[in-house]
């Protein structure tokens, strides 16, 4: 197969390939990008695999910096772009289902394609539009059939987390697990305990966001990879009814892991707990706890000016969006409006402050002046009192504060 029109990215790169050639080296794009062109989807990183050795890539490109030059790669500086470019290699046993014990650099493009995960990552793409397509992956393209290259059982256990990878890829592309894929993954899932949870953390969001999320949860609990992933061992059930929620994409991070803890009933206090134990930063986590209160009061009512107020314009938004998978209608625009009437979006913009009560007050610094100004913030967002300086000391007086 030979593609009319490379993508712009391919097109720019095209004299890394051809000065590597010139030198006498086969050199290729390669990897995902690959895939994703045929798909007629965008493409980010340009990843080329060539014959030539490290060294001899050094050679031939003034600017480089050894990014993983021990596995073969090297990222070469070329007119204000970077590209990744590997030489072929081959690999050893993994004994620890990660990392190869050994790696040896090769002259040959089927030896360094043989040891790719799914037939359509395999491909090489040369600079003229020509496809290499060695394993098939064209028609498992065709076919959109997940396939691992090769003997499956030998690829998860070179890396395990190639079946988290395998499911993202479910999930993203809405293609279906080869039958003997679907079962080696079935087969080796304990294998994930083995990997580092970050990296499995990485695919798992990936399974999430993907438009086809329900065949990739799915296959997540046909497999069994569930059980090996942090947190989720006793909820196989709790995952199919995540699945079985209505077909939408899932836009953030944060709202997959809000809709995910829903489905899984978790408590308020169990939520820090859970996201820790999935290596989720304290950012993350404080985004989820908010949504997570968000969704539960949307669930009940229309969000008011004091949730409006605690969630803020863009968390709001985010439970709205939420609320779609609940047989509502989310009504973005009216959160939008409504959160714009606010007399005021953070306790700065309150027209009182801790300084005016201690001078306006006979009283010692102490927890009263936060309670004061708790009361009055809430009295300001619910309207029961304006935003105004005398109005507010006003108001305290008369809620007994003492000034």
């Amino acid at each position: 197969m030979k593609l009319k029109e490379l993508p712009q990215e391919y097109e720019k790169a095209i004299p890394v390939l051809k000065k590597l050639e010139n030198a006498g080296f086969e050199a290729y794009f390669v990897g995902g990008s690959v895939r994703d062109t045929l798909l007629k989807q965008n493409i980010h990183d340009v990843d080329i695999a060539t014959s030539a050795f490290p060294e001899e890539i050094k050679q031939l490109f003034p600017k480089t910096i050894d990014i993983g030059i021990e596995h073969g790669t090297v990222l070469a500086l070329v007119d204000d772009e970077q590209y990744e470019i590997t030489t072929f290699r081959t690999e050893s046993t993994y004994q620890d289902y990660r990392r190869p014990d050994s790696v040896e650099f090769v002259r040959s493009l089927e030896e360094d394609l043989k040891r790719r995960d799914f037939t359509i990552n395999a491909f090489a793409l040369k600079e003229d539009g020509q496809i290499i397509d060695l394993f098939d992956g064209l028609s498992d393209l065709e076919n959109q059939v997940l396939r691992a290259v090769g003997n499956p059982h030998e690829r998860f256990h070179e890396d395990a987390l190639r079946m988290m990878r395998g499911l993202r890829f479910v999930s993203q592309l809405g293609f279906e697990l080869e039958a003997e894929t679907a079962l080696a993954i079935q087969e080796n899932h304990h294998l994930l305990e083995k990997i580092s949870v970050e990296r499995i953390n990485v695919e798992f969001v990936k399974m999430l966001l993907g438009q086809e999320r329900s065949a990739g949860l799915r296959a997540f609990v046909e497999t069994e990879c569930y059980v090996y992933c942090p947190g989720l061992k006793e909820y196989g059930e709790a995952l199919l009814r995540f699945a079985d929620l209505p077909k939408k994409t899932l836009r953030t991070e944060s709202q997959a892991w809000t809709l995910l803890i829903d489905q899984l009933g978790l408590e308020e206090k169990e939520i820090r707990s859970f996201l820790k134990q999935w290596k989720c930063s304290n950012q993350m986590i404080k985004e989820v706890q908010l949504l997570v209160y968000g969704l539960k009061q949307r669930k009940q009512h229309f969000l008011e000016a004091l949730d409006l107020y605690r969630l803020g314009r863009e968390s709001a938004l985010n439970v709205e969006e939420l609320i779609g998978y609940f047989a509502e209608t989310p009504e973005l625009q009216q959160v939008t409006a409504n959160y714009d009437k606010l007399p005021i979006k953070s306790l700065s913009e309150l027209s009182i402050d801790g300084n005016l009560l201690l001078e306006t007050s006979q009283k010692k610094p102490g927890k009263w002046v936060s309670e004061a100004l708790q009361l009055a913030e809430r009295g300001v967002i619910t309207g029961a009192v304006a935003n105004d300086k005398d109005e507010l000391l006003v108001y305290l007086k008369e809620q007994n504060i003492g000034i």
